[in-house]
């Protein structure tokens, strides 16, 4: 890692929110999720504080230019790779939060296709002064494809190791709210001829976080009545837009190991939910 990626680890910065009913309303409408009381659903949290960057401060992926608060790494495309979520105390409909962020750290690995960077961020988010959750959050950063992702293809999937599982299309609409739900201009999620010709994918991908947060809620409702107290998750390829994704779980040891498996019988994500 370089002096000049050395210098953000510690970086920190903090955002405000308020909890909206009719965000809440929303969040619900796009992932059929269930409010209970007035504790917001698993996931809900990811809608929060988030960046409200200009108009014309942003790449020409959407995302915010890099070197504000996140460093200027030179690889240009970025995906969410992994969270790890403590759930601490409930976010409530109207309480005023505050998020607190750390740049953790920068790591560069030399991968397949190239050099991959890592930036790992800790997130501290706070409801009404009580502490609700934190987290980690691992971005990655690799180099510009040079030949086109493939799709997965059609296969006899054997989900016969998983207990429950649930089937999905993801398709337009779904990445449409879910991007406007997180205030999320990556242009790979809705622009279909800048997913194609720029990064290489044949299809819109569908939100890392999204496929996370269906997960949480689909744990949630396998729970019995129990909360959910940690929750992580991992990406390990793309999922494309109106390609059916299946949510698989089994019992664990401490809950539920859970996944997203595609149409060639491929996790896309795995996961696992403690619950408390």
């Amino acid at each position: 890692m370089s002096e000049e990626f050395e210098a953000w680890v510690g970086k920190q910065e903090t955002a405000q929110d308020v909890v909206s009913p009719s965000a809440i309303n929303r969040f619900c409408a796009t992932l059929g999720a269930k409010q209970t009381g007035a504790a917001v659903p698993y996931g809900f949290h990811w809608c929060l504080c988030l960046p409200a960057a200009p108009q014309e401060e942003l790449g020409a992926d959407g995302h915010p230019a890099k070197g504000n608060f996140l460093p200027p790494i030179p690889a240009p495309r970025r995906m969410w790779a992994s969270s790890a979520v403590k759930f601490l105390n409930p976010i409530v409909a109207g309480a005023t939060i505050e998020r607190h962020q750390t740049i953790a750290g920068v790591t560069q690995k030399k991968g397949k296709t190239g050099s991959l960077f890592f930036v790992d961020v800790d997130q501290t988010t706070v409801c009404e002064g009580v502490e609700a959750i934190s987290e980690r959050q691992t971005l990655v950063y690799r180099d510009a494809s040079t030949q086109m992702v493939p799709l997965p293809k059609k296969a006899d999937v054997d989900l016969s190791s998983w207990q429950h599982t649930q089937s999905l299309v993801p398709n337009e609409s779904l990445l449409l709210r879910y991007s406007a739900l997180t205030f999320n201009a990556h242009r790979i999620h809705y622009d279909l001829p800048y997913a194609r010709d720029v990064e290489g994918y044949p299809s819109l991908i569908v939100h890392g976080p999204l496929m996370a947060t269906l997960l949480l809620q689909f744990a949630d409702r396998l729970s019995t009545g129990k909360s959910i107290s940690e929750f992580s998750f991992r990406g390990k390829k793309p999922a494309f837009c109106n390609l059916a994704l299946t949510l698989a779980a089994k019992p664990s040891e401490q809950g539920l190991s859970l996944a997203v498996v595609d149409i060639a019988g491929d996790e896309v994500m795995s996961a696992t939910a403690q619950l408390g």
